[in-house]
């Protein structure tokens, strides 16, 4: 399902509505909530929205994160100071729940397999982004880690400029509960159109592990779309 809006300021909002939903969801179903965050600019926008929405049960949530680059946690670069900032810092989870990925350590083979045993056997709620290139968390088009099966956190190297990073692997997207895909602007739009609409090269366009969830995009990144108007997608 994907659904069209004006522009990344109403995808934000309605990402912002959707997150705080599927946690509702999973809180009621389970008594808890596993979600894995993205980085990125879109979801920035999103994340700045969380706090002030009502009824969130906050504290039953679990907070894991999709890929981080190797830098400290207090670089300009990394995901987690974008969340940090952004929502989790002024949300009541509890400082133990959220668990960042340790990519600043010098072993990052280790520090995959440290934070993978700290992930559920499926996730509640999955956040993706998607690049020009088609790659989505830090799976890049044509990567080793694509054909991953066994492990589920990973050391890449990948993204411009290359840089080392740990990442989840198919499987964790796969197995995912809820996933969300945010995109916007057109310089996405080729890659959202291969995502959801070209031929099935999960090789090629990594993002389409996640062509199953819901994405949210606004006009400028759906343009290229065919079935903007079909019956997978909604406008608003």
């Amino acid at each position: 399902m994907h659904h069209i809006v004006e522009d990344a300021d109403a995808v934000a909002g309605r990402a912002a509505g959707w997150i705080a939903d599927a946690i509702r969801k999973a809180v009621r179903d389970k008594g808890a909530c596993s979600l894995a965050l993205a980085g990125g600019s879109t979801p920035r926008q999103a994340y700045q929205r969380l706090p002030t929405l009502p009824v969130v049960p906050w504290s039953q949530v679990e907070v894991f994160f999709g890929d981080e680059r190797a830098v400290s946690p207090e670089s300009p670069d990394s995901n987690f100071r974008m969340a940090q900032e952004t929502f989790l810092s002024q949300v009541p989870i509890p400082e133990a729940k959220i668990h960042r990925m340790p990519a600043e350590r010098d072993d990052l083979n280790t520090a995959a397999r440290e934070y993978e045993a700290l992930l559920p056997a499926s996730l509640d709620v999955l956040l993706l982004g998607i690049g020009p290139d088609g790659h989505t968390a830090s799976l890049f088009p044509h990567a080793p880690a694509l054909q991953e099966r066994q492990h589920r956190v990973v050391r890449v190297v990948g993204g411009e400029p290359l840089v080392q990073r740990l990442t989840i692997t198919p499987p964790v997207i796969q197995q995912a509960a809820r996933t969300l895909v945010l995109a916007t602007g057109a310089e996405k739009a080729d890659a959202v159109a291969r995502a959801l609409e070209g031929p099935e090269d999960v090789e090629a366009v990594p993002a389409q592990l996640a062509r199953g969830g819901t994405w949210i995009l606004d006009r400028a990144a759906a343009r290229s779309l065919r079935g903007a108007e079909g019956p997978g997608a909604t406008r608003s």
